[in-house]
Formats: C-alpha cells, sequence, structure tokens
C-alpha cells in the first residue's frame, strides 16, 4: 500500500466515485444513460459504450480530485485506456484520484436472508493483475435481505476471508456487505452487522487496513465506531436506490461517512446532451454529493 495514497485516502476530503457497473448491470446503467437495449448488439458493442460512457464522466472538468477520491472500476475498465493511458494510470496522474477494481463475481442465491458473493476462483490472478494496473485497493459486495443472525455472521466471514488474501496482496480490500434498503427489518440487520465487522476488526493484524461500504444506516451515527475503528482506513456509503438528494440527505445526518455513488452520481447524465450540459450536470451531482461527504 502507498503510503502516501493511504494518507490520502485517510484524511482527504471528498468521496467515492463507483464507475463498476458490470455485465449484469450495465444494460440498465445505458437505459438511463439514454441508450436503449435495441441500439446495440452483443456484449462487445455493450462494453464499448459504457466504457465511452465512463470516459466522458471521467474526463470531465467536473470530475476532480478536489472533490473526488477515487473510483470503483469494473475489470474491463482497468484493463482499457483513456486519452493512450491505462485507466487507474490516468486517473492518478492526470487526475490524483485512486483506483479500486470491483473483484466479486456476483451473488450467489438467497440462503439465510442474505446472498453472499459466488466464489472468486482466480483471485490470486486477478489480484497480480490490479497490482500491476496500479490500482490502491478492490471492491467486493453481497446483500443482506433479512435480519437473520447466521446469514450476517456467513456473510461478513467471507468478506473478511476474502480481504485478508487482498490486503496480504497489498491492495486495500473495501468491504461491502450490503444491507437492502427496501428490508423490513433494516435497523435490526444493521446492528447485526456491525457486531460481526467489529468481531473481525478487533482480530485483525495491525499492518492491515481495510475500508467498509456500507448502506446509509437506518440509525443516525450508527456506524461511528467503525469509522473512529484503527484498522479502517475510511468508511464510505452506497446509494442503495436512494435517488441522489435523497442520499445525500441521509448521507448528510452521518457525520464521517463518505460517499460512494453510482446510479446517484450519474443520475441525469445523457449520451444526447452537449459537453457543456453534461458537464454542467455532472458537476451539480458533484457538488451535492461532496457536500453530503463532508458535513
Amino acid at each position: 500500500m502507498d503510503s502516501k495514497q493511504a494518507e490520502r485516502m485517510r484524511h482527504g476530503k471528498g468521496f467515492i466515485a463507483a464507475l463498476d457497473q458490470s455485465g449484469g448491470s450495465t444494460p440498465k446503467a445505458l437505459e438511463l444513460y439514454g441508450i436503449p437495449r435495441d441500439s446495440y448488439s452483443g456484449e462487445e458493442e455493450m462494453f464499448n459504450l459504457v466504457h465511452a460512457m465512463r470516459t466522458r464522466i471521467i474526463t470531465s472538468p467536473a470530475f476532480t480530485s478536489e472533490y473526488i477520491l477515487g473510483a470503483i472500476l469494473f475489470e474491463q475498465t482497468m484493463d482499457r485506456s483513456i486519452e493512450g493511458m491505462l485507466t487507474g494510470d490516468y486517473l492518478w496522474e492526470k487526475k490524483g484520484i485512486l483506483s479500486f477494481l470491483k473483484v466479486d463475481k456476483g451473488l450467489a442465491p438467497l440462503s439465510d436472508g442474505v446472498q453472499m458473493m459466488k466464489p472468486i476462483a482466480d483471485l490470486d490472478d486477478l489480484l497480480k493483475r490490479a497490482v500491476a494496473r496500479k490500482m490502491f485497493g478492490t471492491k467486493m459486495r453481497s446483500v443482506i435481505k433479512s435480519a437473520d443472525p447466521n446469514g450476517i455472521k456467513r456473510i461478513v466471514d467471507q468478506q473478511f476471508e476474502y480481504g485478508r488474501r487482498i490486503a496480504a496482496a497489498g491492495l486495500v480490500p473495501i468491504i461491502e456487505p450490503e444491507v437492502d434498503i427496501l428490508s423490513a427489518d433494516k435497523a435490526e440487520s444493521e446492528r447485526l452487522l456491525k457486531a460481526e465487522i467489529l468481531r473481525h476488526l478487533d482480530v485483525l493484524p495491525g499492518d492491515v487496513s481495510v475500508m467498509l461500504k456500507l448502506s446509509i444506516p437506518t440509525k443516525a451515527n450508527l456506524y461511528s465506531d467503525l469509522i473512529a475503528h484503527p484498522r479502517v482506513l475510511r468508511v464510505v456509503a452506497l446509494s442503495g436506490g436512494y435517488s441522489r438528494d435523497e442520499a445525500a440527505q441521509k448521507l448528510a445526518l452521518n457525520p464521517g461517512l463518505i460517499a460512494s455513488f453510482s446510479r446517484a452520481l450519474s443520475e441525469g447524465l445523457t449520451a444526447a446532451q452537449s459537453e457543456a450540459e453534461f458537464n454542467a450536470v455532472l458537476s451539480d451531482s458533484i457538488q451535492k454529493i461532496y457536500q453530503a461527504s463532508i458535513t
């Protein structure tokens, strides 16, 4: 872990831009961007279009390190170039923004109220590539649907098992056990989740740092002790389906919690917009999310 980059992530002001839509979520992201599914054919064309969308966001003058600490990338984005540079190099050298790689392979079927991650069979090779591509860290997502103690324990155990392997490779893992915002017992799930996370944090070696990506809690400041934990570099919040304004309002009630928004960041952006229109909408989104993150 690069000490200069770690210091920026630990103490810098700003938020994490989530630009990691993968195969399953890409068609929906493109539809929201104004590109319908019947306007392209095949995965190659689809991924070319979404890379063009991400490139437009990243190269926008609104997308700067003044407001953005890091960006989460899909594997294909990591391997592609922007203005002749690998994406991670462009982000750090041209923008001063850290890069994280999404490493999970999607969700397993629902069991014990949770969806764990599918096995990441190629993790070691993927981590070697991520280091070579100058990623700062990784991100992996699983989902909690209900407050089942056994399910939540299993999901956190899996996240930290992979997290230790990622840290051993020299990268900072973002551990993301998302609680579904529509869950009937969301607050109880969050209480159980926090206890399980603390159990793992308290036994991590002193040279290991992790990040946490969590749903904005029902109870304000629930995660304040996670934010202050010495093994935690940063705690970031996902928007989880909330609109940008609603997510920003809820985030602002939790000092120390910063945003890591995807849909809320790109809300209102379309392929048909002029560069001036696109940059104005993106700038407005970035400013609102930034202000909520530094409250």
